[in-house]
């Protein structure tokens, strides 16, 4: 082959693997702005339950305080994310959120299920939300691990539906043994750092002022 032909096409891979990688990173979608009665729906497992620690402790109990809007925590220890999906449509019913914030998967990554089953059911999940006018905020979940990253498909599903996914958050707080109660969840002071940080998120992507 020459090199004639080489350069164009060395280029036109280099320019697609870029437009990849800038879809991927496209986590910068924006939120729509909560009125001041706009309710917030916290949705996941143990980490928004607040094992370890008092309810008024808890990610969504600080968040709220935080950005001034009602949130109500819905997190079940234990839960996978099909029993997630199945369980919030009528969470979703009852509440009548204006956002969604859906941390979860983390059960399904300690007991090293399927994840591309995994990224299904949330991205199900998401799309319940979506289809019923609901904004939502994805939370990346760390992989269990030496080091600590969200596996990709959370950033992939941002991209694919056009929402805001906040990828370090759980990962800051989960790395640091001084945040944590035990090996996968954060202590008092890891939940208030990660409600600090969503809600910080929550302003830069233009949920609330």
């Amino acid at each position: 082959m020459s090199s004639k032909i080489k350069k164009p096409l060395i280029f036109g891979m280099l320019t697609l693997m870029a437009g990849v990688l800038v879809m991927a990173c496209s986590s910068g979608a924006k939120s729509p702005r909560l009125a001041r009665q706009a309710l917030i729906l916290a949705f996941g497992d143990s980490l928004t339950y607040g094992t370890g620690v008092a309810p008024t402790e808890s990610y969504p109990a600080v968040l709220e305080r935080l950005v001034g809007r009602r949130v109500v925590s819905s997190g079940v220890p234990g839960e996978v994310s099909g029993e997630g999906l199945t369980r919030l449509p009528g969470v979703l019913e009852k509440e009548k959120p204006a956002l969604l914030i859906l941390c979860h998967g983390g059960n399904d990554l300690l007991r090293r299920l399927d994840r591309r089953q995994t990224a299904d059911n949330v991205r199900a999940m998401i799309g319940l939300a979506l289809g019923r006018g609901i904004a939502v905020i994805l939370i990346a979940v760390p992989s269990p691990g030496f080091a600590l990253s969200p596996p990709p498909f959370y950033r992939e599903l941002a991209a694919e539906m056009k929402i805001p996914v906040e990828e370090e958050a759980l990962t800051n707080v989960l790395s640091d043994s001084s945040l944590r109660s035990d090996y996968i969840h954060p202590n008092a002071e890891g939940y208030r750092r990660l409600a600090v940080a969503i809600a910080a998120f929550l302003k830069e992507r233009g949920a609330v002022e």
